[in-house]
């Protein structure tokens, strides 16, 4: 019911279900290349994610929440964003899957209130405690997304022992307070773009802040991400134009040497002449 309401493009289309089975089965487009989750956590050598391809996997989900959460008829809460629910396509753009616990909502609704639901280290710690779930929930769990983006690492992994377990978004903001990110930035991606890695790293700390009042709407996020790419575009166009305008100053420096050197060798030759 919910994805018959949803018509987006980084939003995995619905084609049709099937009711003659005792199950019902929901016939989706085939997306072709996995998980966002096996692209950051399977190693492949021979397709390396780059942070170009990274920031813009983002900005798409980004505009797909914002799109559910304010632009599309009703309002709606995913419920549960993570790596494994981001499908792509056969040119690598996002695909926000699985609504099995998605809910609609009233326009005038501000939360609802369920059972908790959700995966362990994307779970919104303010619904955990309240059992109201609001868009800023959905907020909370892209910012461990875009900190999987940036890290490379599990939203939970184990640390020395199976005993002990460590939350990413934790020990992200942990390094944030610490003035150490860099130290956990995915070393595939460790030298482009650092102040483009560095914004989208304050942008996940906002989207991670325990109260939920003080996060971002998607559709914040959304508009931010795509500043903080096209300033980092322009500022590459413009190193572009800087290293063009040196080499054409090159070209007219050697023009003109040129020139004054063949001046310098026809007095010469006129002078040995009158001589």
């Amino acid at each position: 019911m919910i994805l018959s309401q949803i018509n987006h493009r980084n939003v995995v289309k619905l084609l049709g279900c099937c009711l003659e089975t005792k199950v019902p089965l929901l016939v989706y487009e085939f997306v072709l290349n996995g998980t966002l989750s096996q692209l950051l956590h399977v190693p492949n050598e021979e397709f390396p994610l780059t942070w170009e391809m990274r920031s813009r996997i983002a900005i798409e989900i980004a505009n797909a929440l914002s799109y559910l959460h304010s632009a599309a008829s009703v309002p709606i809460y995913h419920r549960d964003i993570k790596s494994s629910n981001i499908l792509l396509d056969d040119k690598y753009r996002a695909k926000v899957s699985d609504f099995g616990t998605s809910r609609s909502v009233a326009l005038e609704q501000t939360h609802v209130t369920t059972r908790v639901q959700g995966t362990i280290g994307y779970l919104d710690p303010e619904y955990f405690r309240s059992s109201q779930f609001t868009e800023k929930s959905d907020v909370y769990s892209f910012g461990v997304v875009l900190v999987e983006l940036i890290s490379g690492q599990k939203p939970i992994s184990s640390c020395q022992s199976e005993e002990v377990v460590r939350s990413l978004a934790n020990f992200f903001l942990h390094s944030m307070k610490e003035n150490s990110l860099l130290n956990i930035v995915d070393p595939q991606v460790m030298n482009n773009a650092v102040e483009e890695i560095v914004a989208v790293a304050k942008l996940a700390k906002r989207c991670l802040n325990l109260n939920g009042k003080r996060r971002p709407t998607m559709k914040q996020v959304a508009l931010e991400l795509e500043r903080i790419r096209s300033s980092e575009e322009a500022n590459f166009i413009q190193q572009i134009a800087d290293e063009d305008s040196d080499m054409d100053e090159m070209i007219e420096a050697s023009i003109a040497s040129f020139s004054t050197s063949g001046s310098f060798l026809k007095d010469s030759a006129n002078l040995s002449i009158d001589a």
